[in-house]
């Protein structure tokens, strides 16, 4: 199967999927715009979100086996969902949240789909976020994680690196960070909804359809982590990285998102410089839809896709079931 190619997937409009963008568009949207004003509400909303995700339940199946894991400075857990995964090879998850929300434990309705689709231990890194945290802290943990997986005896061609929103970032930069200092490339990358450009780009496409992310408060954020850096430096803003000897990139995104064109133009410039890109457009789906596959069907359907590019790129995917994938 081809790797380099675009992708629109076809399927009926589900109504839970219109459902549950337009309960976004009347609530997570207005409370973006109401939070992402004054650094004193960011610290409020990431302590709050820390809080709400230790007390409510996040479901996995009865046979999903979470197992809580430490690093030097942060935290992480494996997830291992299926029979018969391959314990000789591991999938490293960076989760999104603006870089100041969210943890391993709220993105688990991707992780454990993840170990399924592609048949092997997924490791969700718990790194160090803001408004506490820079942007460095969190690459220096993502990088801190790979060398670790290296040094448990797994091979780059062992690994796949996978993240959203900004864990698509930290996914981008650290595989630039990793080649730029040689050390052992991964063998394919998965980046869902990436934020991919942190410069002061002003974001007019889909600021009204996006059910999500107001523009202007990612535009605010970014300025926010930014702050004494160059935004344009490649491991800030990835979009201006230099992709050459990077391996396959699988990028997911939907089509009302306002970082929709961030995830083309990283596809663009990765083709330039000769990296295959899986890329995949899915119409009408929301920022980082794979996360509502427990309600959206066409969420759940995009980890079939995500099995196919593994398949595609020599990692042996295991057949999804109806609870999974249909």
């Amino acid at each position: 199967m081809r790797i380099d190619r675009d992708v629109t997937p076809e399927y009926p409009y589900s109504w839970q999927a219109r459902a549950v963008t337009g309960l976004m568009h009347g609530t997570v949207k207005p409370a973006s715009h109401l939070l992402l004003r004054h650094p004193i509400a960011l610290l409020g909303a990431a302590r709050l979100g820390g809080e709400l995700a230790r007390l409510v339940p996040v479901a996995a199946p009865a046979d999903v086996c979470i197992v809580p894991h430490t690093f030097s400075a942060c935290g992480g857990e494996w997830v291992r969902a299926g029979g018969e995964l391959d314990e000789g090879k591991v999938l490293l998850y960076f989760h999104g949240g603006g870089y100041f929300s969210c943890s391993p434990r709220t993105h688990r309705p991707i992780t454990w789909r993840l170990s399924l689709a592609a048949r092997r231990p997924v490791l969700a890194l718990d790194y160090r976020q803001g408004p506490v945290h820079k942007l460095a802290d969190s690459l220096t943990d993502a990088l801190d994680a790979y060398e670790c997986v290296l040094s448990q005896g797994y091979a780059g061609r062992d690994i796949v690196v996978a993240g959203d929103s900004a864990g698509g970032h930290l996914t981008l930069a650290t595989l630039l960070a990793l080649r730029d200092r040689g050390m052992p490339l991964p063998s394919a990358a998965i980046c869902l909804s990436p934020w991919a450009d942190l410069t002061d780009f002003p974001r007019r496409a889909n600021r009204w359809q996006d059910p999500m992310l107001p523009a202007g408060r990612v535009r605010w954020l970014a300025a926010r982590w930014t702050s004494g850096l160059d935004p344009s430096d490649p491991l800030v803003s990835p979009v201006h990285g230099d992709f050459t000897g990077l391996p396959p990139l699988m990028i997911v995104t939907g089509s009302t998102e306002v970082l929709r064109d961030e995830a083309r133009r990283v596809a663009v410039r990765a083709r330039q410089t000769g990296t295959p890109v899986w890329y995949e457009e899915w119409p009408r789906m929301p920022h980082v839809f794979p996360i509502l596959a427990d309600l959206v069907p066409e969420a759940r359907t995009a980890f079939r896709h995500m099995a196919s590019f593994l398949s595609a790129v020599g990692v042996r995917p295991v057949l999804l079931d109806g609870e999974a994938a249909a």
